[in-house]
């Protein structure tokens, strides 16, 4: 048999199986949806990784580097005081300008306030800056105005404004003993400050009794390169016991346990539904099977090859995967991407507000599943299809 006549004889058989499809239409539907289900979730779900991730990201330029307290895995657990905050605003390698080094001593607390969406209280982290600071990250105020330095007023990241009540310019929230003002709205480009709360530092330390310390400084370098300069300078320094951090890596530290959290979910709730995916596909292209015996056993006397037959059954399993694939990816693009929310940061246990984030990586891997539930899918209904015995099969109904 010539390969030409053998494309024919997969094409001939396919379209009658293809034709058949609206006389199937209630297991086809089911089988259609069921892989819609499995890529919408699946892509869904881990958007909410990509987005985390993405956000976390998002705001490190490669000069930006953050030092803490050594052994500390996050700014909750570490602590600077003054003078170690001194030493560090004078290590070679940083940015200078007129303005002094380019060093932000930061205090890092937490307060309670209700989500808008829910009502229920979450961690929301609130941070005391200096003066330097504005420079460091790169914030500009969208609404309202900056605090006043010196005194007991607030400004909200965008993201947090949005997703917790209290934040709108003019609302007012406890602080300490006392309710402050927010007076300002800002954004940092999308990073994780726009899930913050800033006030002036030392108004912060009065208000939690922290005297003089802080819990990480945020820095600038001359260049990425001035790195290791600036990292040797000071862990080899005798009266510090800190670590320096690009802040590119300490962000993807910080974003390891609820990505891989997040992820983990996601494959596992996609595996489950995938497998009721096989079940339907598997009925359907039984179903279609059993309705063409007699038409398969009719074009097997008249010649046409058993891997003919096998092919053209995995063909229509493919098509209808990929249809739900495509399916189920579109609906996850137009539903998630671009969705805005707020969940925990395991490392901090701090909300952090960001964007679910549909990326083409992930529209690719969901309709890969979608292969592969339609190649499980068709393969026992194909070898079935190819191994009817021809005499058998003409008696058939």
């Amino acid at each position: 048999m010539s390969l030409l006549n053998w494309f024919s004889q997969v094409w001939s058989v396919t379209k009658f199986g293809l034709l058949g499809i609206p006389q199937r239409r209630g297991s086809v539907a089911a089988a259609l949806f069921g892989v819609a289900g499995v890529v919408a979730v699946l892509v869904g779900v881990l958007s909410i990784a990509v987005g985390f991730r993405r956000v976390m990201t998002s705001a490190a330029p490669p000069d930006s580097v953050i030092v803490l307290r050594s052994g500390a895995d996050s700014e909750m657990v570490s602590g600077l005081d003054r003078e170690t905050t001194r030493i560090i605003s004078e290590a070679p390698g940083l940015y200078r300008s007129p303005q002094g080094a380019w060093a932000s001593p930061e205090l890092f607390v937490i307060i309670d306030l209700p989500k808008r969406s829910s009502g229920t209280d979450a961690n929301v982290p609130m941070r005391g800056v200096e003066p330097i600071a504005t420079n460091v990250h790169a914030i500009r105020i969208v609404e309202g105005r900056m605090f006043g330095w010196g005194k007991t007023e607030l400004i909200a990241g965008a993201g947090a404004a949005k997703n917790f009540r209290g934040l709108n310019v003019g609302d007012r929230i406890k602080v300490g003993p006392e309710e402050w003002p927010i007076v300002g709205i800002f954004s940092a480009d999308g990073g994780t400050a726009e899930s913050e709360i800033w006030s002036d530092a030392a108004m912060l330390q009065a208000a939690y009794h922290r005297g003089d310390s802080f819990q990480s400084v945020y820095a600038t370098l001359q260049t990425p390169d001035a790195f290791n300069m600036f990292e040797s300078s000071l862990t080899n320094d005798p009266r510090l016991n800190i670590k320096a951090m690009r802040l590119a890596d300490f962000h993807a530290d910080q974003s390891t346990a609820t990505t891989k959290l997040i992820t983990s979910l996601g494959f596992l709730v996609a595996s489950l539904m995938a497998i009721g995916a096989v079940f339907a596909a598997l009925n359907t292209m039984y179903g279609s099977v059993s309705a063409r015996t007699r038409e398969i056993a009719t074009l097997r006397a008249l010649g046409f090859g058993r891997g003919a037959v096998v092919v053209s059954v995995m063909i229509e399993a493919l098509a209808l995967a990929l249809a739900g694939g495509v399916l189920g990816a579109a609906l996850a693009y137009f539903v998630f991407n671009g969705f805005e929310t707020s969940t925990i940061n395991w490392q901090s246990f701090a909300q952090l507000t960001f964007a679910f984030a549909v990326t083409p990586a992930l529209l690719i891997q969901g309709i890969t599943w979608a292969t592969l539930i339609g190649l499980v899918g068709g393969l026992f209904p194909a070898f079935r299809a190819a191994r009817l015995p021809i005499a058998v099969a003409l008696r058939e109904l």
